[in-house]
């Protein structure tokens, strides 16, 4: 299912009321809502009262809202009721594991739902969540793929860093762009919000490797993701001469063409225009 291309989401909590409007303001693509990571248990109830309010807000200053729910089923129930699910561009569920969780909570969107529900980013977490992204990114009420580097790290008791996250990465990213969805997330830690210098290579090398977007924990990574997802203006200029040097060819009936130096065919120029269709969007 197709939303708009998020490069950014900014988490915000939804017990802390004095960050809303502010989230707004920060550049983001997309404002989360989060009832999961940020909100302790005993805060579970206040965060579900107080989430309807924030979506509003948020969607009224013009942001494109997504909800984190809980991953516990028991949870995720009562995270759903009373939402205003016609304001979200998405929901993210957290720590998937097998498609039958995407196909539960999409049939209790669809319950809930008066129209259209929201599509679903499913956050692949733990190795049994990677191995299983074949199956799980096949599901039709999917949007996106997250794949949550502090979580994976956790499970197998590493610190996170490219040399342990890489590989798993690499599955998420491939099961995400072989069903046309987007993937969020980096081979790397989100936690860096002091030294923006290794985070800016932690987002170079996410966008290297395949990844679409990032989350965002901290308004100080907002600019570094929406660039470090976004063309360059090499990049760019680069794109539109492969796009006109391929026009020009198929005018003259010709398949391929050299560009500087190098052999432009289709596969090159669909990236060149994937990277211009970025810039409009």
């Amino acid at each position: 299912m197709q939303i708009n291309q998020f490069r950014s989401l900014l988490f915000v909590p939804a017990t802390s009321e004095h960050l809303w409007e502010k989230a707004s303001q920060r550049g983001a693509d997309a404002v989360v809502v989060d009832l999961e990571d940020a909100i302790p248990l005993n805060k579970k109830a206040l965060a579900r009262s107080l989430a309807p309010k924030a979506i509003q807000l948020l969607k009224d200053k013009g942001a494109k809202v997504v909800l984190r729910v809980n991953s516990d089923p028991t949870l995720w129930q009562q995270d759903l009721l009373g939402m205003p699910l016609h304001h979200l561009s998405a929901i993210m569920l957290p720590k998937v594991e097998t498609k039958d969780q995407v196909e539960a909570f999409s049939m209790a969107l669809a319950t809930l739902s008066d129209g259209i529900p929201p599509p679903i980013a499913a956050l692949l977490e733990t190795p049994l969540g990677v191995l299983a992204t074949a199956q799980i990114a096949g599901h039709p009420a999917l949007c996106a793929l997250g794949f949550g580097a502090e979580d994976y790290s956790g499970s197998i008791g590493v610190h996170p860093n490219p040399l342990a996250l890489t590989w798993p990465a690499q599955q998420v990213i491939t099961g995400a762009h072989a069903y046309g969805l987007q993937c969020w997330g980096m081979a790397g830690s989100i936690a860096e919000v002091h030294d923006l210098e290794a985070f800016t290579k932690s987002v170079e090398l996410a966008r290297n490797i395949g990844f679409t977007g990032s989350v965002c924990i901290h308004p100080n990574q907002v600019a570094i993701v929406n660039r470090g997802f976004s063309p360059s203006a090499a990049e760019l200029e680069w794109a539109q001469k492969v796009v006109d040097a391929d026009q020009s060819a198929r005018a003259k009936g010709l398949g391929a063409v050299l560009l500087d130096g190098k052999m432009i065919d289709k596969p090159i120029v669909n990236r060149a225009q994937r990277w211009l269709a970025a810039r409009a969007a």
